[in-house]
């Protein structure tokens, strides 16, 4: 990834370095999903120190980004509508995201979604989810 990536001077990205290998492989497509390695466990959101045991021995693992939607709002008042879910990846966590390239009134609770980029106004390469059925 070069040095002026555009998304580099987004705050979000700024005030979160240990984020960093995340949004450089969304900017290349990539879906990965941050794993501790002293217990085992996957998390989201990326964060430097492990949620469940608190190590800080944190690896991005690639992810097919494959998930269900377990929960989901349409938020019909917004220009445009959207519909805002919570996935749960095959690696186990809940994604708090956005579901796109759809019927917004065909989306359920149990329906396969897998991962889409999309551009945040600030620059970034978003992760937002798709349905594949």
């Amino acid at each position: 990834m070069t040095q002026n990536a555009s998304w580099e001077a987004d705050p979000y990205v700024t005030y979160w370095p240990e984020m960093r290998t995340f949004w450089e492989a969304a900017a290349q497509g990539r879906f990965l999903m941050p794993q501790c390695q002293a217990c085992g466990k996957y998390h989201w959101h990326p964060r430097a120190i492990c949620p469940f045991c608190e190590s800080d021995r944190i690896e991005f693992k690639p992810s097919e980004g494959k998930g269900t939607i377990f929960s989901y709002s349409v938020a019909r008042t917004s220009t445009p509508s959207h519909v805002v879910a919570f996935v749960q990846v095959e690696e186990g966590p809940c994604i708090l995201t956005n579901i796109v390239d759809c019927d917004i009134n065909a989306v359920r609770v149990g329906q396969k979604v897998k991962v889409r980029f999309m551009k945040a106004d600030e620059g970034r390469d978003m992760p937002a989810f798709a349905p594949t059925e």
